[in-house]
């Protein structure tokens, strides 16, 4: 790259050199100067005398066009004008018969609204129903599919406000549209509760402490009472009914059921908030 440097200055300093010492140097580069500039010159005219001649053309061209036009429409005008009578008439008609457009997506609903739902947005505030006998909940029956049950919290007290209103509302529309009686089997649970039952295995939790919502008295389990007697088994048909009325409601006042999950919890519903459970467990 010096080299190359170095020569292309050389060169240079000897045409400088030549130019100055030596009168026929001048001329000749101030000849080959004007001999550009004539062979410009005579490009750009050439170039321009063939855009004139090309518009030119595209005006003939136009005119030509516009008087075939004029004479077309002079010949042929009456079959012209039914022709654009065909194409807009129809349009107009279909117009004026359909009245006033209306998008159906912005239709006046006709659905009914739910006065419960309402009454809850609204801020109706529900009260929890009288507590259960605790013998209710330690028949054998109950014991064999809860078991510790006697001992879980059913204090409405400690769930949360928010989500023991959308329960409550729950279970008075699970009560006055389908007639199930619903009971709160548990609702807070303690870390140390959750810890001893996700200890009896799979069948009966996988969440340990913090990692379900009963610790922050977001979630809660539920059933039926039948005749005074708690219902919690989903082989019951009438239970197993109740369980997917109460899986809609619940879904419809926005909190989320456990009847979807993997490991199905057809009693369990949740209010999960963002922010209050860093890691989710599957109960």
């Amino acid at each position: 790259m010096f080299l190359l440097a170095v020569t292309l200055y050389f060169l240079l300093a000897c045409l400088i050199s030549w130019m100055l010492l030596f009168p026929s140097g001048r001329e000749f580069v101030a000849a080959a100067l004007a001999g550009a500039g004539t062979r410009l010159q005579h490009t750009l005219g050439r170039l321009a005398h063939r855009r004139r001649e090309d518009m030119g053309a595209l005006a003939r061209s136009g005119r030509a066009s516009m008087g075939g036009l004029r004479a077309f429409w002079s010949d042929h005008y009456l079959f012209c004008l039914g022709g654009l009578a065909l194409l807009c008439i129809p349009p107009l008609l279909a117009l004026l018969l359909a009245g006033k457009p209306t998008l159906s997506a912005y239709e006046t609903s006709t659905r009914e609204v739910n006065t419960q739902v309402a009454g809850l947005l609204q801020g109706e505030q529900l009260v929890p129903p009288p507590a259960l006998p605790p013998l209710v909940f330690t028949t054998a029956e109950v014991q064999l599919e809860r078991p510790m049950l006697s001992t879980a919290s059913r204090d409405w007290a400690m769930l949360d406000s928010a989500y023991a209103q959308r329960l409550l509302m729950a279970f008075r529309i699970m009560k006055e549209k389908y007639g199930y009686d619903m009971a709160l089997l548990e609702g807070y649970r303690s870390p140390e509760r959750q810890n001893t039952l996700a200890a009896m295995g799979s069948g009966v939790t996988n969440a340990a402490a913090f990692q379900s919502w009963h610790q922050y008295g977001l979630a809660a389990d539920c059933a039926f009472l039948r005749d005074g007697k708690l219902v919690i088994s989903e082989r019951d048909p009438w239970a197993m009914r109740g369980y997917q009325l109460y899986g809609e409601v619940a879904e419809s006042l926005g909190l989320t059921w456990g009847g979807r999950w993997k490991m199905m919890d057809f009693g369990h519903t949740e209010l999960r908030q963002p922010g209050v459970m860093h890691k989710q467990g599957n109960k």
